[in-house]
């Protein structure tokens, strides 16, 4: 199913309370290839990210109802391992760790440059992206590149 998601728009799951956030990076050419669905609650938000699949979420920390971090928490204790990128004003050292530590894939913090968010969408997608490659190579190759390096030559 995944395989599929790569001729299609990634769809991403943004879960952030200031609406004017929220638009500046719906209406952002960076973003113009993407599906963005917004939503402004931690509720909404918690159920679209266990409901559905995205291929990234990013999630603010801060939120009406259910907070981001439990949010993040309740997907990994479910198994579900959407790369997740924190947009926060949460910008303690503390807060990064506990963030990256609770499962997120990055961090940014508020303000922020839309290149920078872009880029740094740009490589988990990238990442999940090779992820799925890989996975879908036939299993004799996976056995072969695995006994190369390991370094198992005849």
């Amino acid at each position: 199913m995944m395989a599929d998601r790569q001729e299609t728009a990634p769809r991403i799951l943004l879960v952030e309370d200031d609406c004017e956030t929220a638009a500046y990076i719906k209406a952002s050419p960076m973003f113009a290839h993407m599906e963005i669905k917004a939503v402004a609650n931690g509720n909404q938000g918690c159920d679209l990210a266990l409901d559905e699949q995205w291929d990234c979420i990013i999630l603010d920390r801060r939120l009406p109802g259910v907070d981001g971090l439990t949010i993040l928490t309740t997907m990994r204790a479910v198994n579900v391992q959407t790369p997740v990128l924190f947009l926060t004003t949460m910008d303690g050292i503390s807060d990064r760790v506990i963030g990256l530590k609770s499962g997120c894939d990055d961090y940014l913090v508020k303000p922020f440059s839309m290149a920078e968010l872009s880029a740094r969408l740009d490589a988990i997608l990238r990442r999940i992206n090779s992820r799925n490659q890989e996975t879908s190579l036939p299993l004799q190759l996976h056995f072969l590149l695995s006994s190369e390096s390991m370094g198992n030559h005849d």
